[in-house]
């Protein structure tokens, strides 16, 4: 017996009736010889952590536009702290971490840049519209490792796919993320509000702080001990209806007051713009898309609009930015 398959007899003895056991994945969409040492979901982490995509994240906008400072997060730090959230909680309930882990670093590696600015863009230009968790299962299946994807299990493309609260992923695993996902955003969103001057915390509504703790640290304990309380035992991944209820009231007053906040969207429609006219650009001169792009177009015939949209959609902030600049505005030249 190879570490694998001790792996995988002991999460038969320790883990949860409900989890997703990697013996029984559904697996992949091509067959591969397994690891001998990782387990299905070990590897599928292992591939997304060293995928170009994610290291992308790390200069990618998650809600402040270009922060003056080093400690604003951006979406590679948003993906870091949902993971941990939800590996917390998936430990907790006997859930599978592995699962758990590789659906949360994957679950946006394919937001634009400019955050939901430049999502916004893209969905109003692009024939097909868009949506960050579609692009992220096209990234992980077709996109990454020229043109062939990562071969992910069907587990992990489900929990990405379907980490919006509109939809319902298949494992409890999908949906820890899911839920870790709005319990990460709102406790650190709070967290860069108040450090750049735009709320206060005495600013927060005292019926949700009553409720859900008066400090940043309080309320993010609230709300994972509640997951854990509210879905212990159960095939089900819940909250409390006063805690739930709190949290989407917060959420609604971190709208009011901060995501549509002129200070901190005052760059946004430079940043729509920006995308759109990358993005009409391209479709123009479709000559001068990287070589990778133009198999995507010839070999797997995708239409050129939508492998326009992948290319925009995998830049960093300042790759855009570095872009526009070198195809929009002249520079300086010389004759001698």
């Amino acid at each position: 017996m190879n570490t694998r398959q001790m792996l995988e007899l002991r999460e038969h003895e320790i883990l949860s009736p409900y989890a997703a056991f990697s013996d029984r994945s559904q697996g992949r969409d091509y067959d591969e010889e397994q690891c001998d040492i990782r387990t299905i979901y070990q590897r599928d982490r292992d591939r997304i952590l060293h995928s170009k995509a994610f290291r992308r994240l790390k200069h990618k906008t998650q809600v402040f536009l270009a922060p003056e400072g080093d400690h604003y997060r951006t979406r590679l730090t948003h993906t870091l702290e949902v993971s941990q959230i939800a590996r917390t909680v998936a430990k907790a309930l006997r859930l599978n971490e592995d699962l758990t882990e590789a659906i949360a670093l994957g679950h946006d590696l394919g937001h634009t840049p400019f955050g939901h600015a430049g999502e916004r863009a893209l969905n109003d230009i692009c024939p097909g519209g868009f949506k960050h968790y579609i692009q992220s299962v096209r990234v992980v299946e077709l996109l990454e490792n020229h043109g062939k994807g990562l071969n992910l299990s069907k587990e992990v493309r489900d929990g990405i796919r379907n980490h919006q609260m509109s939809t319902t992923p298949s494992t409890l695993e999908g949906k820890v993320v899911r839920l870790c996902d709005k319990i990460a955003y709102i406790h650190h969103d709070t967290d860069d509000a108040i450090r750049g001057g735009i709320i206060k915390e005495e600013d927060i509504p005292g019926e949700y702080r009553e409720i859900l703790g008066d400090s940043l640290a309080k309320r993010l304990n609230t709300l994972i001990h509640d997951i854990i309380d509210s879905s212990e035992g159960k095939n089900d991944i819940i909250m409390s209806p006063e805690v739930e209820s709190a949290m989407l009231k917060l959420r609604e007053y971190m709208f009011e007051s901060v995501y549509t906040n002129p200070k901190a969207k005052s760059q946004e429609e430079q940043a729509i713009r920006l995308v759109k006219h990358l993005y009409e650009y391209y479709m123009e001169n479709l000559d001068q898309l990287p070589n990778e792009y133009h198999i995507v177009i010839e070999k797997l015939n995708e239409p050129p609009y939508q492998v326009v949209c992948d290319y925009i959609a995998g830049m960093t902030d300042r790759f855009a930015v570095a872009k526009y600049k070198e195809l929009m505005i002249p520079s300086a030249w010389s004759v001698y």
